[in-house]
């Protein structure tokens, strides 16, 4: 089912911001990546060292593959799939009782813990990847609609994060109200 150029380009923009974003934290503390994949207890330690060098560098290549139009499809698959093993790796540890390990979600200094609606977040953000895949109505575009994409990708942003900025602090404001 085709879709409007415009949502296609706005879902990849703003993927390709938070996947980029995503690989910035982990290429600029390489070992607080290492120990967030440690702490997932899901590789053996002799593949956590080249997975932890490796993934950054897969992140970033598709963030930008995502922004070219003859890549976008395949790019935006292969960011499906990435949040797809992310989901994955949460859901074993909350599946394990291990809620008190650090999703590595917000970066260093940052810590979130494992938590259920981290799947949704994945959900959501996996629905823009399949949105971005999908092919769009040919049409061209114009000035006016790549403003319109940009403007949407923006708000997308806004909205990822808000929701990532209450979800990361959601556990210090239940200790605020002794919940």
């Amino acid at each position: 089912m085709p879709l409007d150029p415009i949502l296609i380009h706005a879902c990849a923009l703003a993927l390709a911001a938070i996947l980029a974003t995503a690989a910035t934290h982990k290429l600029r503390a390489p070992r607080w990546f290492a120990a967030q994949l440690e702490a997932y207890a899901l590789l053996p330690q002799a593949l956590l060292a080249p997975v932890a060098r490796l993934l950054p560098l897969v992140e970033g290549a598709v963030a930008v593959a995502l922004l070219l139009p003859a890549s976008r499809s395949a790019a935006a698959l292969a960011a499906a799939a990435l949040l797809a093993v992310y989901a994955g790796a949460i859901a074993v540890n909350l599946w394990r009782g291990r809620r008190d390990i650090d999703c590595g979600c917000a970066g260093p200094g940052e810590s979130q813990p494992l938590r259920p609606v981290l799947l949704s977040r994945n959900a959501a953000l996996l629905g823009l990847a399949v949105l971005a895949a999908l092919p769009p109505l040919p049409r061209a575009l114009g000035l006016f609609d790549g403003f319109v994409a940009l403007a949407a990708a923006a708000v997308l942003l806004l909205l990822y994060a808000a929701a990532d900025g209450l979800l990361t602090n959601a556990p210090r404001l239940l200790k605020l109200t002794g919940r």
